[in-house]
């Protein structure tokens, strides 16, 4: 090996990542912290991690009926002997349909795993390094929500490109704003930078980091919002407003329509009686 190799093996690597306004506005390219990303991918660090942090998601409460507890069985199907079949004393036994269950979970199985503590951060270092590797880690300026806007949210993901993948939002602490912004968002997951583990950093697609909370602090810069929508032009006589003569006169013209419109008066016509009926008949 030459002594070029060993020197670029013995230097740590660095990684660029792309930084962005929480609008989405592009900014210049940053340099991420050498001491988390410094080119490590050690792969059975990862699959460790991964296989315990699933572990310690389940819950053990898958819980069988032994024999004793199943209900029923109590009568002895058939007499001990003369029947030329095998003896029973209760059709809740083992062998029989709908019986107990042997050697089943009883609901006390504890399925956690420990990881040493370097293991666990030499596999958090390995998902982020791949991330980078990936061109998949970006920095974000800052998070400065002052109320959830799922809106908002939504919007950075779409402009970065990240709307069909799965996005992982990393934060500088707690910030319940940010929290609620994505919970409703299918393939968002927003959570503070120092909880990330080795699992949530490999099943997103992208990650997206706060500045501070790898040292970062980025100026404020100026936002490329979206051009306005033209307003709808209107003309004069829509804009007009009606005065108090044209509202007499719509009044009147109404009064109008319906009278004209009203039928005849049932009780001025007159009736034939039944004297003129009778001689009409006779006629």
């Amino acid at each position: 090996m030459s002594e070029s190799e060993l020197q670029s093996e013995s230097e740590p690597m660095s990684f660029d990542a792309g930084a962005f306004t929480a609008l989405g506005t592009a900014r210049e390219t940053v340099t991420l912290p050498p001491e988390t990303f410094d080119g490590t991918v050690n792969m059975p660090a990862m699959h460790l991690a991964v296989k315990a942090y699933l572990a310690n998601q389940r819950q053990g409460t898958a819980y069988t009926k032994t024999r004793g507890l199943v209900i029923g069985g109590n009568q002895k199907p058939w007499k001990q002997k003369g029947t030329g079949r095998a003896r029973q004393g209760s059709t809740r036994a083992p062998n029989w349909p709908g019986g107990g269950t042997v050697f089943g979970p009883h609901g006390d199985r504890n399925y956690h795993e420990d990881l040493p503590r370097k293991v666990k951060a030499l596999a958090r270092r390995s998902a982020f390094n791949a991330r980078a590797s990936e061109g998949d880690i970006f920095v974000i300026d800052a998070f400065a929500y002052t109320a959830p806007n799922t809106k908002q949210l939504q919007a950075l993901v779409e402009r970065l490109g990240l709307g069909s993948r799965k996005v992982l939002v990393l934060t500088d602490g707690v910030k319940q704003n940010v929290h609620l912004s994505g919970r409703n968002l299918p393939n968002v997951h927003v959570m503070p930078y120092a909880d990330a583990s080795a699992y949530h950093v490999l099943w997103s697609d992208a990650v997206l980091i706060e500045g501070t909370a790898i040292g970062h602090t980025l100026a404020p810069i100026a936002e490329k919002e979206a051009a306005p929508k033209k307003a709808k032009r209107t003309t004069a006589a829509e804009t007009k407003r009606p005065t108090a003569t044209d509202t007499k006169r719509a009044a009147t013209a109404k009064a109008a329509g319906k009278k004209a419109a009203a039928p005849a008066d049932v009780t001025t016509a007159k009736k034939p009686t039944a004297k003129k009926s009778a001689k009409k008949k006779g006629e």
